[in-house]
C-alpha cells in the first residue's frame, strides 16, 4: 500500500517590501548652561505630571471616548500649559492607549493558543505520539496533573483578559514596567533608591512636540532654526523663566545633525512638519534631541527591476545571516557569506549588533552588483509558546532570539538609503528544500555548505521566480521535451535545451577523447580538471593544436 503524499501548503508570491514611512535623527545638546538644565528639568517634570493625569483620564473613559471628553481634557491641559503642548499630550495619550489595546489583544491570542494546545494534549492517552501539526499525550500521570493545573490557570487569565478588553481596561505604566519592577529588587539591580528615583522621574518626563505644516520651521512648540538654534515654548506656570519674546526659552546649545542634515534643513526651510523630542540619558548625564518626520510610503522599485541584476538571498538565524549571491537565472555564484552577531547582553548591545550585521550585508550586496536582497517574511508570534514546544526550551529560546521584528524595520529603512530593495518571500520549506537540493551538490573540500547557506539559495531562487529544485520532472508521455524543457535554468532561446542529457558513460568517453588520455592511466582526467577550475572559479583555455 503506497503512502499518501504529504499535502503542501500554498506558497505566497514574493513581493517588494515598501519603503520606510518615517525618518528619525538624533543629536546631542552640548554646552548647556546650568540654567538650561534647570529649565529643561522643570518643563519636563511639569508636562510629565500633566501627561500622567491625562492618561489616567483616558483610561477611565474605556471604550466610550468621544469628541466632547477629548475637548474637555485638552481644555483643562491648555489652562495649565499651552494649546500646542495640550495637543501633543493628548495625541501621545491616544497613541499609548491604542498600543496597550494592541498588546492586550496579542496577549489574549497567546493565551487562547496555549489553552487549545493544553486541552488537546490532555485529551490524548498517556504516551500517545504526536505529529508535526499536533502534539501527543503527556508521558506520565504526574505531568498530566501539572498540565491540568496550568490549564486552569491559563483559563482564569484568559477570562480576566477578555473581561478587561470588553470593559476597555488597559494596564499602562508611564516610565516602563521594567523600571517599576526594579524598585522591588534594588539589590539585584545594584541601584540605590536615589539612583532609581532619578531614572524613574526622567523616564516619566514629557518633552515632545508634534510638527505643524505651514508653521515657522515646521514646529511652533520646539523650534530649531536652520542655523541650529533651539528654543521651546514654556508652559504658562513657567513663563517667568523665558529669555526670549513670546514666552520662549532659547538654549545655549547649537544643533547640527550629522545624519540627514540636508534633508532636515530642506524641510525646516520649507516650513514642513518636523516633530522633536528632548530626553535625558541619566547614566551619561547628557541631553539628546530627536527629530522625526513622515514620508510617503512608496515601493522602491518594481519586482522585475529588482530581479534584473540577480539577487542576494539571506537566511535569518539566531546568531548570523547566511547570504548567497545568485545570478538572474537563479544560479549560485561564488561562496556563501556569513555575517555573525551576538544577541546576548543589554538591549542596546543587541540593537547595535543587528545594525552592524545588516550594514555588512548591504555593503556586500552593493559590492557584488546586486540591487535587491531576498529575506523570509518570518513571524514567530504564535510559534514560541511554552505549551506548543513543551520541554524544548532551547528551541524556544532559539526562535525567540531571531530578531524578526527589528530585522524587518531596520533592513527596510537601511536598504532604502543605499538604493537597495527588499524582496520578501514565503518562508515555507526553504530550509528543508534548500538542504535537499543545494547543500550536497555545492559542498567541496574547500567550500563548507551548511543548511543555512542552502536556505539562502532557496530564498533567492523563490524571490527570482524560480522553483527551488534544480531540475523539473521529465515529461510523462514520451522521452522528448514536448511538454517543456526540463532544466529550469535554461532560457527558451538556449541552444540544446530540448536535447536529452547524455549518459555519464558517454560523457566520460568524450572527456578521454578530448584530453587524449587512455583509460587506466593515472594522469589527471578532464573531469577533475573541470572540477578544479569550477572550484577555483577560473577558466583554463587549452593550447591550440600545432599545425605545419
Amino acid at each position: 500500500m503506497t503512502k499518501p503524499k504529504k499535502q503542501l501548503r500554498t506558497i505566497d508570491a514574493p513581493f517588494v517590501a515598501l519603503g520606510p514611512s518615517g525618518v528619525a535623527i538624533r543629536d546631542r545638546l552640548k554646552h548647556l548652561t546650568p540654567q538650561d538644565d534647570k529649565v529643561l528639568r522643570l518643563v519636563g517634570k511639569r508636562l510629565g505630571s500633566l501627561a500622567s493625569r491625562d492618561l489616567a483620564d483616558r483610561c477611565r473613559d474605556g471604550n466610550d471616548p468621544s469628541a466632547d471628553t477629548w475637548a474637555a481634557r485638552k481644555k483643562g491641559l491648555t489652562a495649565e500649559s499651552s494649546s500646542r503642548w495640550a495637543g501633543s499630550i493628548t495625541k501621545a495619550t491616544h497613541d499609548q492607549w491604542a498600543l496597550s489595546r494592541r498588546c492586550q489583544l496579542a496577549h489574549i491570542q497567546n493565551l487562547e493558543a496555549g489553552t487549545r494546545t493544553l486541552m488537546h494534549r490532555l485529551s490524548q492517552p498517556l504516551g500517545e505520539k504526536g505529529t508535526k501539526k499536533a502534539g501527543g499525550g503527556y508521558r506520565s500521570k504526574r505531568e498530566w496533573f501539572h498540565k491540568s493545573r496550568r490549564l486552569a490557570i491559563l483559563e482564569h487569565r484568559l477570562d480576566v483578559a477578555r473581561a478587561e478588553r470588553e470593559d476597555g481596561v488597559v494596564h499602562v505604566v508611564r516610565g516602563g514596567r521594567k523600571l517599576l519592577g526594579n524598585r522591588r529588587n534594588l539589590e539585584k539591580t545594584q541601584f540605590t533608591e536615589a539612583q532609581w528615583r532619578e531614572r524613574w522621574e526622567a523616564a516619566r518626563w514629557f518633552l515632545a512636540a508634534d510638527g505643524e505644516s505651514g508653521k515657522r520651521f515646521g514646529n511652533e512648540t520646539i523650534r530649531i532654526t536652520p542655523e541650529g538654534e533651539v528654543s521651546l515654548k514654556l508652559p504658562a506656570p513657567l513663563a517667568h523663566l523665558a529669555n526670549a519674546k513670546h514666552g520662549r526659552y532659547v538654549l545655549a546649545s547649537q544643533t547640527a545633525f550629522a545624519h540627514r542634515s540636508q534633508e532636515w534643513a530642506d524641510r525646516v526651510e520649507a516650513d514642513r512638519a518636523v516633530a522633536y523630542r528632548i530626553h535625558l540619558d541619566v547614566e551619561r548625564g547628557r541631553w539628546y534631541l530627536t527629530a522625526s518626520w513622515q514620508r510617503p510610503v512608496v515601493k522602491t522599485m518594481p519586482l522585475n527591476a529588482a530581479r534584473a541584476k540577480g539577487m542576494v538571498g539571506v537566511d535569518t538565524n539566531a546568531d548570523h545571516f547566511a547570504a548567497y549571491r545568485l545570478d538572474i537565472h537563479g544560479n549560485p555564484i561564488g561562496d556563501p557569506r556569513r555575517f555573525y552577531y551576538d544577541l546576548s547582553g543589554s538591549a542596546g548591545h543587541r540593537d547595535a549588533q543587528i545594525r552592524h550585521a545588516i550594514t555588512r550585508v548591504l555593503h556586500w550586496t552593493k559590492q557584488v552588483g546586486a540591487v535587491a536582497i531576498a529575506i523570509e517574511d518570518l513571524n514567530f508570534t504564535a510559534e514560541k509558546t511554552r505549551e506548543k514546544h513543551g520541554r524544548r526550551k532551547r528551541f524556544r529560546q532559539l526562535i525567540s532570539g531571531i530578531p524578526t521584528g527589528k530585522l524587518k524595520a531596520r533592513i527596510v529603512s537601511m536598504a532604502a538609503e543605499m538604493d537597495l530593495s527588499i524582496v520578501a518571500v514565503d518562508p515555507a520549506y526553504t530550509s528543508q528544500w534548500g538542504g535537499q537540493h543545494w547543500q550536497k551538490p555545492l559542498a567541496t573540500p574547500r567550500r563548507k555548505m551548511s543548511r543555512h547557506d542552502a536556505a539562502g539559495i532557496a530564498i533567492g531562487r523563490r524571490a527570482l521566480g524560480y522553483p527551488i529544485r534544480r531540475r523539473t520532472t521529465p515529461p510523462p508521455h514520451h522521452q522528448s521535451d514536448g511538454v517543456g524543457h526540463r532544466t529550469v535554468q535554461a532560457e527558451p532561446g538556449a541552444r540544446g535545451r530540448e536535447g536529452a542529457r547524455p549518459p555519464a558513460t558517454e560523457r566520460a568517453h568524450d572527456a578521454h577523447r578530448r584530453t587524449g588520455t587512455k583509460r587506466g592511466t593515472r594522469g589527471t582526467s578532464a573531469s577533475k580538471t573541470v572540477r578544479d577550475a569550477r572550484s577555483s572559479r577560473t577558466w583554463t583555455q587549452g593550447s591550440p593544436l600545432d599545425t605545419d
